[in-house]
């Protein structure tokens, strides 16, 4: 564990960045996420972010905490992380702070930091793309290169033809441990152009489906030969009522033949199954295939996140 705590002027701002969070701050760390969600209206962490503070050390992710004087050496008032595991791009970070502590310079030291961590090459996401978001990126002289939406659809009125596989391929559900190595290849080929989604391990994969939402009969993969050729996972965000196209992946060489929209429609209609009023997904705006097939499906935009980067 490395600590780089420091004393910062007369705000008596105290900023420590670690390796691993140990597990009482970590949940300290989770309810300020939780409370500026029911602020700001999403998470400002993302899931990977949130399941990345539990469980030890990451390599490549560090912590970086922000603390102004109170009980117990101090109270916790912004959060950032930051993701340098990608061979090519800049670091990516996530920061939140407390929303009762908003306006007193928090963020801005936040994004400092993070911005000397990372030697100055940083992407930052901003989760629904808040305004204040959006000027502490200018501030910190970070331009906009990526949108992510979120689409949504209502479950009630779906009505979707009956699935059509392509010759030869048929459709199951996951089987934990059995199926979790051929799972991981073909998501890796099917997404070697995301980093996110494709550089996913075993121990990501454990992180999941350790969730109260995982569920195996909602994790349909298909096959072909005896050889995994796509998939749909979908998820269950039960407090909310909402249902989640979680991921659709296809295997490079299966693609254009109808795989992945019948995968979609097996995870809808499952999701429709299970009584949810309504499901989401999230697309990149530049996906402009993918955002075709989604918009005809019936799905609109709901939010928008945006990543920010430096120039250097």
């Amino acid at each position: 564990m490395t600590d780089a705590a420091q004393e910062m002027g007369r705000t008596g701002r105290r900023i420590q960045v670690v390796d691993e969070v140990a597990p009482d701050e970590a949940a300290t760390v989770l309810d300020l996420i939780e409370r500026a969600a029911r602020t700001d209206g999403q998470p400002a962490v993302s899931e990977q972010g949130r399941l990345q503070l539990r469980g030890g050390k990451r390599e490549g992710v560090r912590h970086v905490l922000v603390y102004v004087p109170g009980d117990d050496g101090g109270q916790l008032v912004a959060y950032g992380q930051l993701e340098d595991t990608d061979p090519v791009e800049a670091p990516a970070a996530e920061l939140v702070v407390h929303p009762g502590h908003r306006g007193r310079g928090h963020g801005r030291a936040l994004g400092g930091e993070l911005m000397e961590q990372s030697g100055r090459r940083l992407r930052v996401w901003a989760h629904g793309g808040h305004p204040a978001a959006r000027h502490l990126a200018q501030t910190l002289g970070l331009t906009m290169f990526r949108e992510l939406r979120q689409l949504r659809r209502s479950l009630a009125d779906l009505d979707l033809p009956e699935p059509v596989l392509p010759e030869g391929v048929t459709v199951r559900t996951f089987q934990p441990e059995t199926d979790d190595a051929a799972w991981l290849e073909v998501n890796a080929e099917a997404f070697a152009h995301h980093p996110e989604q494709g550089s996913l391990t075993q121990r990501d994969l454990d992180d999941r489906k350790a969730e109260p939402w995982f569920d195996p009969k909602g994790f349909f993969l298909a096959e072909k030969d005896g050889r995994l050729v796509g998939f749909h996972w979908t998820k269950v965000h039960a407090e909310e009522g909402l249902g989640e196209v979680y991921v659709v992946g296809v295997r490079p060489g299966a693609q254009g033949g109808g795989l992945g929209k019948a995968l979609t429609t097996i995870g809808l209609r499952h999701l429709a199954g299970q009584g949810l009023a309504t499901v989401m997904l999230y697309v990149d705006a530049d996906n402009l295939a993918a955002m075709s097939v989604y918009e005809r499906l019936g799905f609109v935009t709901h939010e928008t996140d945006l990543m920010y980067r430096s120039e250097t």
